[in-house]
């Protein structure tokens, strides 16, 4: 049972990036610049998550161990973040946000397969398959048709 919820809630997930584009183009358009509307949805986000996470620690009785991770782990994922909201930010207008998810999704694919190969970070390391190479290449052919019709 728990394994549907999980699912359902990484198409929520899904659903929550396709919606969060055309908002972040419209806030660019209102602004006259993508990265300043991007700077605004991770702003927003960064105070939301902030004061969940408090509450959660309070709430939990939990300490954050700062000295714990890699110094660079704390800037890399929003770096890596602010570049994927401008970048979607700047491309829903000019390609629709049917056509950049499913480049993204194409993206987050191969870019996953080559993660599981090499064990990035402690990832598991799954091998490039057969089925996974034309399972790329599929989504691939997909991201292209649904851009070109």
């Amino acid at each position: 049972m728990m394994g549907v919820v999980w699912s359902l809630l990484g198409i929520l997930s899904g659903a929550f990036i396709a919606i969060q584009a055309p908002i972040n183009s419209q806030l660019a358009r209102g602004l006259g610049l993508p990265v300043a509307a991007a700077a605004f949805s991770f702003l927003s986000g960064a105070i939301v998550l902030g004061i969940i996470a408090v509450t959660v620690m309070k709430l939990q009785s939990i300490s954050l161990d700062w000295k714990a991770p890699a110094p660079w782990l704390f800037v890399v994922g929003g770096m890596l973040g602010g570049f994927y909201v401008t970048l979607s930010t700047i491309l829903t207008p000019r390609i629709g946000a049917a056509a950049l998810m499913a480049f993204l999704v194409a993206g987050q694919l191969l870019a996953g397969m080559l993660i599981d190969r090499i064990g990035f970070l402690g990832v598991a390391v799954r091998e490039i398959s057969l089925g996974r190479v034309a399972g790329a290449v599929l989504l691939l052919a997909g991201a292209l048709l649904i851009r070109l019709y």
